[in-house]
């Protein structure tokens, strides 16, 4: 009998967030999803929300940073019976700090979150796709990931690392079946953090300006569907007014 399937996806935070829109979209074309953060209280908020849409959805407390929670959180998908059909490290820190102000902990706490993080997740997501030989791998890069620019260059640097990775792991694993996926955002995303942190910006911007979370949650979705004669590794999403 065949496994149901499931998508875990690490880095949910706010109900207007990239995390908990994927969350909500993938449970929404039928996958039971596994929501990792570090706050149970927005978690539950997400996968409440999810099972009230008429999803499901299950919320594990884990850091991306450390080894043993993203291994709890596949061995909780494992325990639970479901096999993975799409994983995604939608962790995003970013900490503006021109270079010689950035101290070591800064720019390791930077490339931990960004990088080292997504190392754990996928390996381990690897792994838990590998029986099966197929599976989408998704890990969100930033504008920073081909370009650094003051005062971001530690991000930048860790951005860069998520991205090498990405790619060693697609040209690994493709012949596999495994579908490594590494999308740039180059742009803002129009949810919870950038409305808080920089409003003025957004509403400068305007909606037309700023990257829609349902409509990234969509392109994922249609790279997820693509066929294997005609895999994406790396695409880029900014809205129609963002200069490049």
């Amino acid at each position: 009998m065949a496994q149901p399937c499931s998508a875990v996806i690490i880095g949910v935070g706010p109900e207007q967030g990239l995390g908990a829109t994927l969350a909500t979209f993938f449970a929404g074309k039928g996958l039971h999803v596994f929501i990792a953060g570090r706050s149970e209280e927005k978690l539950q908020v997400i996968a409440d929300n999810i099972r009230q849409a008429g999803g499901s959805a299950t919320p594990v407390v884990a850091d991306a940073t450390l080894e043993t929670e993203v291994a709890h959180l596949f061995n909780t998908v494992r325990r639970d019976g479901f096999a993975v059909d799409i994983a995604a490290y939608n962790v995003d820190s970013n900490i503006p700090s021109p270079l010689l102000k950035t101290d070591t902990d800064t720019f390791t706490q930077l490339w931990q979150q960004n990088c080292l993080g997504a190392f754990f997740f996928g390996k381990a997501a690897i792994h838990a796709m590998q029986e099966r030989q197929q599976g989408t791998l998704f890990f969100t890069g930033a504008t920073a990931s081909l370009r650094a620019k003051p005062p971001f260059t530690a991000f930048a640097a860790a951005k860069a690392g998520l991205r090498a990775l990405a790619q060693g792991m697609a040209r690994e694993f493709s012949p596999q079946g495994i579908h490594v996926v590494h999308t740039v955002i180059d742009g803002v995303i129009d949810g919870e953090r950038a409305r808080r942190q920089f409003p003025d910006y957004v509403e400068a911007k305007g909606k037309e300006g700023l990257l829609q979370l349902e409509a990234i949650a969509e392109t994922y979705w249609a790279i997820h569907r693509q066929h294997p004669s005609a895999w994406t590794h790396e695409l880029d999403l900014r809205p129609f007014k963002e200069p490049f």
